[in-house]
């Protein structure tokens, strides 16, 4: 058998997940756009929906008619994008009152406020569909999000979020995903260093000689992962001195065997079909980071109403 490497004493890590070069983990929830980027992207949205010309608004409701709504959930529900449903309704009038009754973060049950809104009938209907399109898919991600951090209370775990999200859509998505208690892993290609299996088939499989190569060409700093599908990768990202070590799609007895293997040398990851069903036990492997890909490529819409007094 090959002689084991003896583990090396060292400080203690410090576990910080990636952060949004646009939005720097500073442990508080701020909205990633504001001013001209929030304003554009909520009218380019009414403008794709025609909120301007609703035609059966114009149709069937007097241009000073005047009404009071409620925005409401209509089950269990972690908010995420109150900032942008409110610029909905501000843009079509700039004169309606908003009270917030809830925050993004905010958990909330079936029935309960979120927004309560009077002004103009016309505009409120018009940018109906937009705000709640908005809050029901980020809302989504976080309320999920929020499910999977349940799911690993108690563990060193924390669940992060992946680059499969919706093109054009990543700062709102990665934003709902810390919104619903989950923290985000790089926010892009050049955010940091992660060899995955066909990087080392393009290097015959060599993990020291492409941790040499990263440290080498990446910025200084620069975060340096490993994917590792077996023990003797995990092996040579440990003796190449890697700053993660990602076990993907590995049997939960595998991954506490390399994570007593890595003794805190690196950060471990666990990546590959995680479920909800599944992550609690692969929470108390002892890994440092749970990655879901499922937060944001998979979260089902929540249900929520603007209902008219």
């Amino acid at each position: 058998m090959p002689q084991q490497e003896p583990q090396r004493q060292s400080a203690p890590r410090t576990i910080t997940p990636f952060s949004s070069p646009a939005v720097p983990d500073t442990g508080r929830l701020r909205f990633p756009l504001v001013g001209v980027p929030l304003e554009a992207l909520v009218r380019s949205a009414l403008e794709e929906d025609g909120a301007y010309n609703d035609i059966t608004t114009i149709a069937t409701v007097v241009s000073e008619r005047r009404a009071r709504a409620l925005l409401a959930t209509r089950q269990r529900t972690v908010l995420a994008g109150v900032p942008l449903a409110v610029e909905a309704f501000r843009t079509l009038d700039p004169k309606v009152a908003i009270r917030i009754d809830a925050e993004d973060g905010t958990r909330l049950g079936a029935g309960e406020g979120v927004l309560f809104i009077t002004g103009h009938a016309r505009p409120m209907l018009a940018a109906e569909r937009v705000a709640l399109n908005f809050l029901q898919r980020l809302s989504g991600i976080a309320t999920l999000t929020a499910r999977y951090v349940d799911a690993v209370a108690g563990t060193r775990a924390r669940i992060l979020d992946t680059r499969k999200t919706t093109p054009g859509w990543r700062q709102l998505e990665k934003y709902a995903v810390r919104a619903g208690g989950g923290a985000n892993h790089r926010f892009d290609l050049a955010s940091g260093v992660l060899i995955k299996d066909n990087h080392l088939a393009a290097l015959d499989g060599d993990v020291a000689l492409a941790v040499r190569r990263a440290r080498e060409t990446a910025p200084p700093d620069t975060r340096v992962e490993v994917e590792c599908e077996r023990r003797d990768q995990v092996e040579a990202a440990i003796r190449a001195e890697a700053d993660v070590i990602m076990l993907d799609n590995m049997p939960p007895a595998l991954m506490r065997e390399c994570v007593s293997l890595v003794a805190g040398r690196a950060i471990v990851e666990a990546s590959g079909g995680v479920t909800l069903s599944t992550a609690r036990e692969i929470a108390e492997t002892g890994v440092d980071w749970i990655s879901v890909g499922a937060l944001t490529h998979s979260a089902p819409a929540v249900d929520l109403t603007l209902d008219f007094e």
